[in-house]
């Protein structure tokens, strides 16, 4: 006879490191995509992303820095040609020294950054020490291969990694394919429909050594040049106070970078591209 609120067997017993392999032992319903493809729905604009009524958007950009690595992302998801939100968050922290940032079709990518979270977590908790970066990294291609069925189904979503890494002292990035291919990325990289635009402005803007102050305007700045050609990303809102996400990952841990400096580096850029003869 079972006892209302009593912790299964399952949920007792030693077992593996991997919250995935757990989930998928005792919980398999949970998964992202197990309760059907609705979810994905929204689509955040990975290449090839979206089932029928799931075109693209966003754009995620990641590029170091002197003390370690910023991520950034735009806050647009549409649904066909219509605007389905202006104000979705797709860059979350990871753990306290990385960070993640999803493209593609938006509620399988959302459910996909909050299992990767758990599955650090549990790591931690479980061996009482955190991964090192490559090994997060490595985690992260495990759970997009999970995802592969629906892929094929065209409910993709493509993360974009980051992070500080404690041994070299020094922030990494790592790209991905839908399939699980892990990519380590230098210097700077974007994902997303408009992160062809975003890496030209990156190729352009990056500079070696620069610091965190230099490196946020640089992730806005190309965030900004990508909503100015791709109509899926949507760009800085003055109007409503919508501003893009973004964080830096240093030695100090995940820290994201609060709304009144980026009002600050967006009106700046857009005077600067005024004067300058520019169409903003």
């Amino acid at each position: 006879m079972s006892v209302t609120g009593r912790l299964g067997d399952a949920y007792l017993r030693p077992g593996s490191s991997s919250f995935l392999d757990f989930l998928t032992d005792h919980a398999p319903e949970l998964l992202p995509g197990r309760g059907g493809g609705a979810a994905g729905a929204t689509s955040l604009g990975a290449p090839g992303a979206g089932g029928a009524g799931s075109p693209h958007a966003t754009t995620i950009v990641a590029l170091t820095f002197a003390d370690g690595v910023v991520m950034a992302g735009d806050r647009r998801a549409t649904a066909g040609t219509m605007i389905a939100s202006r104000e979705i968050e797709k860059v979350f922290p990871a753990d306290d020294f990385s960070a993640v940032g999803i493209s593609g079709s938006a509620g399988m990518g959302v459910e996909l950054a909050r299992l990767f979270q758990l599955e650090l977590e549990h790591y931690e908790k479980i061996e009482g020490s955190p991964l090192s970066l490559d090994g997060k990294a490595n985690r992260l291609a495990t759970l997009l291969r999970g995802h592969l069925p629906l892929a094929l189904q065209g409910f993709v979503v493509v993360p974009l990694f980051a992070g500080y890494d404690l041994g070299r002292g020094a922030g990494r990035i790592f790209s991905y394919d839908a399939t699980g291919g892990r990519y380590e990325e230098h210097e700077h990289h974007g994902t997303g429909s408009g992160s062809i635009f975003a890496r030209g402005a990156l190729k352009k803007l990056w500079r070696p050594g620069m610091g965190a102050s230099d490196a946020v305007r640089v992730a806005v700045e190309a965030l900004y040049d990508a909503a100015d050609d791709d109509s899926a990303t949507g760009g800085p809102d003055p109007v409503r106070r919508i501003w893009p996400i973004v964080a830096t990952v240093t030695a100090a841990g995940y820290q994201r970078v609060d709304d009144a400096e980026l009002a600050t580096i967006v009106d700046a850029l857009v005077s600067a591209r005024t004067e300058g003869g520019r169409r903003a």
